[in-house]
């Protein structure tokens, strides 16, 4: 390109946006894969019926974001409406203990006939997926509220928001004149985002992560006991 003349650090920049932007694309796939594991952790425990989300690789950052923003609603519908009912039928000492991951064994019986109550039908590991996904709650906001920042506007700029449309797309977008300028605000864009979306997700997959290694680990211990 005539421009990497003047600016000889154009193709070094490229090579960093094409990086970044594939980071991008790696933590969204990631959230997908966590929140279809929590899907999977949903349906098996609590009776739900969510279905599988899918990212769609020609559509843009923003419609990938929706479908994530929808599916999550849902799921925070449902904890919240199985939370009220736990409030109202189980002890106030049991709800806590339920919460803190503490109940004794007799605790966990009374628990999980609430449980199966409330959610229809329910396996013996459904008290400990409920108090996990009521106390850690937040965990299902903070990610949604990035991606609604991605939805609403906050990081608008074409370069960020073709993330999934493809790297000539990206380039193109940014890239009328392969100006410097134009390409350090463009990874400025990403950076930006990134500093946000990459902590929020990463504790997103680890809570989910760590509701499927609690579940392991008790079913591990019945099996032995």
């Amino acid at each position: 390109m005539w421009s990497d003349l003047f600016y000889p650090d154009n193709p070094k920049r490229r090579e960093e946006l094409i990086r970044k932007s594939q980071e991008f694309k790696d933590l969204m796939k990631s959230n997908f894969y966590a929140t279809n594991q929590l899907i999977d952790v949903m349906n098996e425990h609590l009776s739900c019926s969510f279905q599988h989300i899918k990212i769609t690789e020609g559509s843009s950052l923003q419609d990938n974001c929706k479908v994530m923003i929808e599916c999550i609603h849902k799921i925070q519908a449902e904890i919240e409406k199985i939370d009220k009912e736990l409030k109202e039928k189980l002890e106030p000492t049991l709800y806590e203990k339920l919460l803190s991951l503490s109940l004794l064994p007799e605790d966990f019986k009374l628990v999980s006939k609430v449980v199966e109550g409330v959610c229809g039908v329910a396996t013996a590991l459904s008290p400990i997926v409920v108090g996990v996904l009521v106390r850690d709650g937040v965990i299902l906001a903070n990610i949604t509220s990035m991606c609604l920042a991605f939805t609403a506007g906050s990081f608008a700029s074409l370069a960020l928001g073709v993330v999934f449309l493809g790297i000539d797309m990206i380039v193109e977008a940014i890239l009328g004149s392969i100006e410097r300028d134009n390409l350090e605000k463009a990874l400025k864009e990403y950076d930006d985002a990134l500093s946000e979306f990459k902590p929020a997700s990463e504790k997103y997959q680890d809570k989910i992560t760590f509701v499927r290694i609690k579940i392991e680990e008790i079913e591990k211990y019945e099996m032995q006991v």
